[in-house]
């Protein structure tokens, strides 16, 4: 079965009762995980984006603790797991704030690591890479927020 393009799915939503609508999101979210994470994200957490961050912050400090820090491949390992569930959440907001935000809380607790992420050339890569995106993320914010997350770069770059 070949899907149709996103025109003509939301041409043929919009057709649909109410009713029918309900029913096809809520089969949407049976399917798989993502789905019902995006919708309780819609539905629950959207019309309040700053405990959304505070619970994703927690949930990245917890799996942070919880690292194995024996040797750089298994920080390597976790951080890419954490960095991972956070875009994800990122995607889910679709607001630019939050993805510096959560972003620049991610470079902080890494570089709070120990054994320091400077031993190993891949999480310091790591490192660069996501504070590089939070920069590209930061020009589409307002000015007063740009001075304010600049200083944390700033901080995070020495």
């Amino acid at each position: 079965m070949e899907s149709q393009n996103l025109k003509t799915i939301k041409d043929e939503l919009s057709h649909l009762s109410q009713k029918q609508l309900i029913e096809i999101v809520l089969r949407l979210s049976r399917f798989k995980k993502e789905n019902k994470e995006l919708l309780s994200y819609e539905l629950f957490e959207a019309q309040d984006e700053d405990n959304f961050v505070f619970m994703i912050k927690n949930e990245m400090d917890e799996n942070f603790r919880n690292i194995n820090t024996k040797t750089s491949y298994y920080i390597r390992k976790s951080c890419r797991k954490i960095l991972t569930q956070t875009k994800k959440h990122i995607r889910y907001s679709k607001v630019k704030e939050t993805e510096v935000r959560l972003l620049l809380h991610f470079c902080e607790n890494m570089k709070e690591i120990k054994p320091s992420i400077k031993t190993s050339t891949r999480l310091q890569n790591m490192f660069n890479t996501q504070l590089t995106m939070a920069k590209k993320a930061l020009s589409k914010l307002h000015e007063d927020l740009q001075y304010d997350y600049n200083i944390i770069i700033e901080q995070l770059e020495n």
